[in-house]
């Protein structure tokens, strides 16, 4: 796997001055701060802490039992696009207790990317009706957890998804994967979300260039 190795110290540019946030959200334990340490130019600030005994009466971890921390406010990190635009990735914690932060997290998005584990499809079923309750544009991004394979119109039926949401693989640990999911949602944003539709008036340009990753 090619993971990110990112140096805390990279330093913003000094013409940087658009911002542009997205957040990534799903269920419990399927790969959300993975996939924002793989991308992020800087070291990023994560919330995670050491799962407890005590915690396993509140969160089901049947599915997770590799997992021994969780995020219990949000991960943080930043992609440049280029001289001036900057994305700010949001990682949202998945435990159904820490939802209501979520609604906070939405507002000024430009985009989400709704990270889905196969083997537990119905975990993702809240992150996509809160985002559609906010008319936030999403993509959905199926992390490789080497479960069985579905075909993408089984996986579209089961999360009820409307045939324009793009659906992908992914395997969060890999900076290339990744990257490829920013791309894609920002893709997605822009040709679909855009100036011409009046939700956005900033412009993202050639992010197959620009993602200086």
């Amino acid at each position: 796997m090619d993971s990110a190795t990112s140096d805390a110290r990279t330093p913003l540019g000094a013409t940087a001055d658009n911002g542009l946030k997205i957040v990534v959200v799903g269920g419990f334990g399927v790969g959300k701060t993975t996939l924002v340490r793989s991308v992020s130019e800087i070291r990023p600030l994560n919330t995670e802490e050491t799962m407890t005994k005590a915690g396993e009466a509140v969160d089901d971890i049947s599915e997770v039992r590799g997992k021994s921390a969780t995020t219990v406010a949000f991960d943080f990190g930043r992609i440049t696009l280029d001289a001036r635009n900057v994305l700010y990735l949001f990682g949202a914690p998945g435990q159904e207790r820490f939802w209501f932060l979520w609604d906070r997290l939405f507002s000024g998005t430009l985009g989400a990317i709704v990270l889905v584990d196969t083997r537990r499809i119905g975990d993702s079923w809240y992150a996509i009706d809160r985002l559609e309750h906010h008319g936030t544009p999403f993509i959905v991004a199926c992390n490789d957890f080497g479960g069985p394979t579905y075909a993408p119109q089984q996986i579209r039926e089961a999360l009820d998804l409307d045939p324009h949401v793009p659906l992908l693989d992914c395997d969060a640990r890999s900076r290339a994967s990744a990257k490829q999911v920013l791309i894609t949602l920002v893709e997605y944003v822009r040709n679909h979300h855009g100036p011409q539709s009046g939700r956005y008036d900033t412009q993202v340009h050639a992010p197959h260039q620009e993602l200086a990753l």
